[in-house]
This record gives structure tokens, C-alpha cells and sequence, in this order.
């Protein structure tokens, strides 16, 4: 059972990670996205397809999780919402497992530069391309 400071933070932090705006631009190469916190950000298509939730791109522990390569002409067709706490997003090269939380999308919002770097540095080391085959 929560104490009502853990209940207070626990809806603190629900309130800073609630998106306030969620639009795909007419390419459907970027996904922006707005929380009430007031963080927004436009995320790429092909970094949200890297870093998919899914089990098929995270695995069932860290140390299965894949390197996902030659993505970056991925495309977004369908933003699917998931009750009132996630969203579905079906990818061009379909892919379409994960659920993309609030949570999920806010971390991803405040740490895309990070994410980006870290992602293009071990596709490099494991001598992959981000175009396709």
C-alpha cells in the first residue's frame, strides 16, 4: 500500500508525462510530442523504430535485447491508441508490436540527443548501417 507521499509523487510525475499534443507531420517521418511538464519534441521515425518497447526489439532481458539497423527511411502509417496510457505505432517496414507509454515517450522526449548518439556509436562498432540492405 502506498503512503500518501508516494501517492502525492506517483501522481506528480503521471501529471508530467501526460502527453498534451501527439501529431505525425505529413511525411510521416517525425512524431512530435508535448507533456503538460511542457517538455515537446519531434521524434524521428527511425528512432522510435530502433528503440521499439517491443520484446522483439528489447528481448526478455537486457542481454537479448537487438541492434536494430538500416531503418532510416521507416515511416509511421497508423498511431493506434492503447486506453489512456500508451499508443500503438505501426511502422512501414511492419513492425508493429510495443506500446509506446506516456512514461516511455517522455524519457525518449528528454533524452533523444543521448539516445541518438548512443544508438549511431554501436551500430558503428558493430559495423551496421542505417540504410537498408
Amino acid at each position: 500500500m502506498q503512503s500518501i507521499g508516494e501517492t502525492e509523487m506517483t501522481q506528480q510525475a503521471e501529471q508530467e508525462t501526460w502527453p498534451s499534443e501527439l501529431r505525425l507531420n505529413p511525411e510521416k517521418t517525425e512524431l512530435r510530442v508535448a507533456f503538460t511538464s511542457g517538455i515537446a519534441e519531434s521524434l524521428p521515425a527511425e528512432l522510435l523504430r530502433v528503440t521499439s518497447p517491443s520484446a522483439e526489439v528489447q528481448g526478455h532481458s537486457p542481454a537479448g535485447r537487438k541492434l536494430v539497423s538500416g531503418k532510416c527511411h521507416v515511416t509511421i502509417q497508423e498511431i493506434e491508441p492503447v486506453g489512456n496510457y500508451a499508443v500503438k505505432l505501426v511502422f512501414s517496414d511492419g513492425h508493429d508490436t510495443g506500446l509506446f507509454t506516456w512514461p516511455y515517450l517522455y524519457d525518449l522526449a528528454c533524452r533523444k540527443a543521448e539516445v541518438w548518439e548512443s544508438y549511431l556509436k554501436e551500430i558503428g562498432a558493430a559495423g551496421l548501417s542505417r540504410e537498408p540492405l
